[in-house]
């Protein structure tokens, strides 16, 4: 909290609490990012463990490149879900 107020200035936590929840990762940490095989319409984008705000914004791009119809800057084929 302390660096937060740095960082916000006026930033008054009301009654907030501490909370810490899980950080799905995969077995080669890699996350998961695309269409599903089995579910029409649904993409995935999960699995980045504790990384999951460093890589949230380029993986909102990826996701909305395939929402859009457009290909991703990257070939996402290492992130598929059924590469186990």
């Amino acid at each position: 909290m302390k660096h937060a107020k740095k960082a916000f200035t006026g930033l008054e936590p009301a009654d907030g609490s501490r909370w810490m929840g899980h950080r799905p990762s995969t077995p080669d940490s890699l996350p998961v990012i695309g269409r599903s095989p089995k579910t029409k319409g649904a993409i995935y984008a999960f699995g980045h463990g504790h990384l999951g705000l460093t890589g949230s914004a380029v993986t909102g791009r990826y996701v909305a490149d395939l929402v859009a119809g457009r290909p991703p800057a990257i070939d996402l084929s290492p992130f598929r879900v059924d590469r186990y």
